[in-house]
């Protein structure tokens, strides 16, 4: 593969243009202390614990079965030397990385946004009607910049909400006031998707064509996966206005594709090229957590057919984890035609080539890890260990750039 991107990494390190941050004196774990803090000099991630209910993962396998432990030279990140540069902590069950050329922003589920930008990290209360439920896995999720952002200050978050005694969740339009210091509603997209404690998707991204792209999970109703009468369990695609684009696969309908069971991370290659990471079932069935090549119509099987299993009409993943389990949550492709994988239960980084199936893993020692970026020739990571499933250290959590 490739590696002068990476090697421009590891120059543009050298002149970083956000400083690293660190929590102020006293701050407990988990908390963003204060409106507004000054960037501080660099740190090393604490290594995090294994969480409870973790048990180890054998080497992963593409769903051919072959065993690719010993990959561990070659690839885009073979000059990766292991240590970290902490660019944000003490940061509340974050959950979303965005860029505006050099400033960051992070959705945090509990209902804010962090800016960093000019050597501070500014914390902005997002001001929404219904308000964020954060409960089990939902809260303020995903977040994608409108394209136009740096003219409109205009960007689009999912976000769980309380309907009764029920969850569900909605995608936005929301805007950055001229202060900077705080977001407000402005339309709403897409109303009523079905949300629950688990199972609750949450990625959203504009794709290549420009229409806003939306994962949901099967909240905990697998037979709506199937179901393309539902918005459940599907990849939808919408235009920024929340209209029905004329050329999707089913006309009058946000699906995209569907029998899916939970996917948080979408992402594109540079030929176009559409990919998914997906949460199996990681309980008695086993993990057969899924990367999967997203194709208009398709129908990926949930819960149907488990892990390398396949039957008519029905497309199978390029990767499952057979019995093992990683949780994969955000992806970001690469200049090499491979995509980073933010794994949760899995606690590391990988690696997938869609060409070969093979996943690797790459960087672990932060702990539960939400989402992966790749941004100007840099590799950041945000790590997960403060929902409740990890096991916080000082200073979690964390936004990372791997060195």
């Amino acid at each position: 593969m490739n590696l002068s991107w990476n090697r421009k990494a590891a120059a543009l390190l050298l002149v970083l243009p956000i400083a690293a941050c660190s929590g102020q004196a006293g701050s407990p774990p988990g908390l963003l202390p204060a409106d507004e803090k000054p960037a501080q000099a660099p740190d090393v991630a604490a290594e995090a614990s294994p969480e409870t209910d973790k048990t180890p993962a054998a080497p992963a396998q593409p769903s051919g079965g072959e065993d690719t432990s010993d990959a561990a030279a070659g690839g885009a990140f073979a000059e990766l030397t292991g240590e970290t540069q902490v660019l944000a902590d003490n940061l509340d069950t974050p959950w979303e990385i965005q860029f505006d050329g050099d400033t960051v922003y992070l959705t945090l589920r509990g209902g804010s946004i962090v800016k960093l930008a000019d050597g501070r990290q500014t914390l902005q209360p997002v001001a929404l009607n219904p308000g964020v439920l954060e409960a089990g896995e939902g809260g303020l999720l995903g977040l994608a910049l409108a394209p136009d952002f740096a003219d409109s200050r205009a960007a689009y978050v999912y976000h769980t909400y309380g309907k009764g005694n029920e969850m569900r969740n909605r995608v936005i339009r929301i805007e950055e006031e001229p202060s900077g210091k705080s977001w407000t509603e402005t339309a709403t997209v897409l109303d009523d998707i079905p949300g629950a404690r688990v199972h609750d998707g949450g990625r959203i991204a504009f794709g290549p064509d420009g229409m806003l792209y939306v994962t949901t999970g099967d909240a905990q109703d697998d037979g709506s996966a199937q179901d393309t009468g539902s918005v459940a369990g599907k990849i939808l695609r919408m235009t920024p206005e929340g209209e029905v684009p004329s050329d999707n696969p089913i006309e009058g309908s946000y699906v995209y594709s569907y029998g899916h069971r939970n996917s948080q991370g979408i992402d594109w290659l540079e030929n176009g090229t559409m990919y998914a990471s997906e949460h199996g079932p990681s309980g008695s069935s086993g993990g057969h957590d899924e990367m999967n090549e997203i194709k208009p119509g398709a129908n990926y099987g949930w819960p149907d057919v488990l892990g390398g299993e396949t039957g008519d009409g029905l497309t199978p993943p390029l990767y499952h984890t057979g019995e093992d389990a990683l949780a994969p949550s955000g992806i970001a492709a690469t200049p090499d035609g491979t995509l980073l994988v933010a794994n949760l239960r899995g606690e590391s980084l990988t690696e997938f080539d869609p060409a070969t199936g093979e996943m690797r893993e790459v960087w672990s020692g932060g702990g539960r890890i939400r989402d992966a970026a790749v941004h100007e020739g840099r590799i950041y990571i945000l790590t997960n260990n403060t929902d409740g499933r990890g096991s916080p250290q000082s200073g979690d959590d964390k936004l990372l750039i791997l060195q």
